[in-house]
């Protein structure tokens, strides 16, 4: 088992880090964490060289990965002093997070759900419909959560029903399908 010193534990704030993953499983007899990426931890686990797991108990602990790959729908990720089964068993049902100051630059097209969360959302035809409050991942695609005054309306998060993301005004730009917001008078 790896030597934490407690100074180690908590020297960053949840504030500066994305939630990108859960351990889901172990792979291999050399303790490769399954790991099944949230909304947009496909984009940054590949690459990760530091992670912080937070366990069933809420304690923050950072590790350094010396080995990261794609495997099907899944990230595995190889923690530094922690290459073996029983080293790593405990560590199944973690939370898996990442520094926002480490995460990789992504393409103008590409958001991590961090910057999406609380955009105010425009549709072209009904104007404001509500908030970004939580996104989730499907076998085809992500999931915005949007939360208004109609309820909530769940919005695939793929063109061409996303258009515009304005970080300046803090709004999303959307054209979405008729039908796909309940009127406002008979939601709720």
């Amino acid at each position: 088992m790896m030597d934490v010193k407690p100074n180690d534990l908590l020297e960053v704030k949840l504030d500066d880090l994305l939630e990108v993953g859960v351990v889901i499983g172990i792979h291999g007899l050399r303790g490769d964490l399954k790991i099944r990426p949230l909304p947009t931890g496909d984009l940054a686990l590949p690459g990760a060289r530091k992670v912080y797991l937070i366990d069933s108990k809420g304690l923050l602990v950072q590790h350094e990965a010396v080995r990261s790959s794609q495997h099907k729908q899944n990230v595995l990720l190889r923690l530094s002093g922690l290459e073996n089964l029983s080293a790593v068993e405990p560590l199944v049902g973690s939370s898996v997070w990442m520094a926002k100051a480490d995460l990789p630059e992504l393409d103008d097209e590409q958001y991590y759900w961090s910057d999406l969360e609380g955009l105010e959302v425009i549709d072209q035809q009904q104007g404001v419909i509500g908030r970004v409050v939580g996104m989730f991942a499907t076998s085809a695609h992500d999931i915005l959560e949007v939360d208004g005054l109609a309820g909530e309306v769940l919005i695939p998060a793929i063109e061409p029903f996303l258009v515009q993301v304005d970080r300046d005004k803090s709004q999303l730009h959307v054209n979405l399908p008729e039908g796909l917001i309940p009127e406002a008078e008979n939601a709720r």
